[in-house]
């Protein structure tokens, strides 16, 4: 939908949207004082809007119109939200950065937001800094184990407002809680272990290939825990909910995270995608939620969680796949516009490589900075490093030294899957991640999903990810949608198939003729003229790995396989 400026709006043009006319004149006498304090079209403008004039219970097309419209000359990455410099110095880095921004960065400390990039690079350069300096600790990988208040798990209990009983096998949550209660009254003594010993072992989730089987050692959970510290500013007394389960990395990573900064883990019996999870958010006052963009989808389309108060929500996370620009502003909206802070990492990695900040205006769908610790090249059609900075779109590779990332494998040799034929830079080996990223021209990255779900359609590379997010918006019906390059019989280049999942799971007599035309006329109007949709296929669901993350793969097997057998 094409949006005009937001000076011109009227009062009618609000009531248009389904909303009283009363109030729709009050909702422009409110705009217009924004206008006159702050102009029409700045970050200021909607972070007024979004904080003084937005509510959760107001249309959701009206909150649409008020953000294209502010930032309809913007160009790309607007910021959904702005951080205010009296809440980022009672952020954890914000306190530090006060406490001892000077010692870390000399004379050029101002204030933690216009120092949080000098000392996201300083926590690469002096990467020893971050455990010790001198004979100080400071908390991103040593003060957050520290001995905190007694750490606690919210699960609904029988009887509650939010869920039914939770069990564990035979043994009841109260029986449990009996038995941890025992446990106290023993004495257990301290076991010194290596930093390289194992704590636990995961399975990557096999989206390109076989899964991995890899350690996790005593240093993965202060990643974890320092992540947390630093990007979504996990504070004690906070309590985290993240939709999850132990075999995923996210479930050990919550359990890290929280617990290790005196945060509460709240816990949900049941799933996430309805009302009940929506008010457990609520009851249990949950002030961090994780998310996953498939399941904030069937929350938008759904409209489950309408008339659930989540304003206790200090901050959002995401990760597992890419975002969507519409749905992640109506995610925000909910809670009254907190941030998402995005979080892209990897069971390897044992927490993220690139995510967001408090302490940094952060833009939908999008990562404003590397993690503390880590540092992050974008490789050139040459195989190299592009200058640092520079705008541009490549494999993403990270510098080899990070804090509680892998080192070895269980059934893979290490330093092939992640070293091997990688270029060198000042001398050492940069390590292979695997994903297609973009640094924009305004600092933030944008993930295209893995290298190996690109396509080349007509000499042009593009990601699947890329279209897909053109073809979710192209037609109402469509819940999601999965691009793949097939490669025809007959040799040539790759022809572009799209599957689609409909909102209506009924709806089998829908027109892919239709869909064909609505996704082909988006694709060419948004990314490319030249590209063009040979096939659409409908599916009841996408195939997804464990953790949710679609197997583009298989879908490429399957319609090969497809184009064979109609062949013979």
């Amino acid at each position: 939908m094409a949006y005009k400026s937001l000076d011109p709006v009227t009062s009618s043009d609000i009531a248009a949207l389904g909303i009283s006319v009363e109030l729709a004149e009050s909702l422009h006498g409110r705009l217009a004082e924004v206008f006159r304090n702050h102009g029409s079209a700045t970050p200021d403008t909607w972070r007024n809007i979004s904080s003084h004039i937005l509510s959760p219970d107001l249309p959701f097309s009206l909150h649409q119109m008020l953000y294209y419209s502010c930032y309809k000359d913007f160009g790309p990455d607007p910021p959904a939200w702005i951080p205010d410099p009296e809440n980022a110095i009672s952020t954890n880095v914000g306190k530090l950065l006060e406490k001892r921004g000077k010692e870390f960065l000399g004379v050029k400390y101002k204030d933690p937001i216009s120092n949080f990039s000098d000392f996201q690079e300083f926590s690469v350069t002096y990467p020893e800094d971050l455990i010790v300096r001198g004979e100080k600790t400071i908390p991103l990988y040593s003060r957050i184990v520290e001995a905190q208040s007694p750490m606690a798990i919210v699960i609904p209990s029988k009887g509650s407002s939010v869920s039914a009983e939770l069990r564990h096998g035979d043994v009841s949550w109260h029986d449990f809680l009996k038995r941890a209660n025992d446990f106290k009254k023993c004495e257990f003594a301290a076991v010194e272990q290596p930093i390289d010993a194992y704590t636990n072992i995961l399975f990557s989730s096999g989206t390109t290939g076989e899964p991995k089987a890899i350690p996790w050692t005593q240093a993965t959970p202060l990643k974890a825990a320092a992540d947390a510290w630093c990007h979504m500013d996990i504070q004690k007394g906070d309590v985290v909910a993240w939709p999850t389960n132990l075999g995923w990395m996210m479930g050990p990573w919550l359990v890290y995270a929280s617990l290790l900064n005196g945060a509460s883990i709240a816990l949900y019996s049941g799933s996430p995608l309805g009302s009940g999870f929506a008010k457990f958010v609520q009851d249990a006052k949950v002030t961090m939620l994780g998310v996953i963009p498939s399941i904030v989808r069937t929350w938008k389309s759904t409209n489950c969680v309408t008339g659930y108060d989540w304003s206790t929500i200090r901050c959002f996370s995401s990760t597992g796949e890419a975002s969507n620009i519409d749905e992640y502003l109506w995610l925000m909206g909910r809670a009254h516009y907190k941030p998402v802070i995005e979080y892209c990492g990897g069971t390897e990695i044992g927490g993220g490589f690139v995510t967001g900040s408090l302490l940094q205006a952060q833009s939908l769908a999008a990562f404003s900075t590397p993690a503390m610790g880590c540092s992050l090249f974008i490789l050139g059609s040459d195989g190299y490093p592009i200058p640092r900075n520079k705008p541009g779109i490549g494999e993403l590779a990270l510098g080899p030294i990070m804090f509680g990332a892998s080192k070895t494998l269980l059934n893979a040799d290490h330093y092939d899957v992640y070293f091997k034929g990688m270029p060198s830079l000042n001398g050492k080996v940069l390590r292979r991640h695997g994903d297609m990223f973009e640094l924009t021209s305004k600092g933030y990255y944008h993930a295209h999903g893995r290298a190996d779900d690109t396509m080349n359609l007509g000499g042009i590379k593009v990601s699947s990810v890329e279209i897909e997010r053109i073809c979710n918006e192209a037609d109402d019906k469509v819940l999601e949608t999965a691009a793949i390059g097939v490669p025809p019989l007959s040799g040539g280049p790759e022809q572009l198939v799209i599957a689609v999942v409909l909102k209506n799971s009924d709806n089998t007599a829908a027109d892919l003729n239709q869909l064909k035309l609505s996704f082909n006329s988006a694709v060419q109007k948004k990314l490319n003229p030249l590209f063009r949709v040979s096939r659409v296929v409908l599916l009841s669901s996408l195939p997804r790995t464990a953790t949710n993350k679609v197997m583009r793969r298989i879908l490429r097997q399957q319609f090969t396989q497809l184009d064979k057998s109609s062949k013979i």
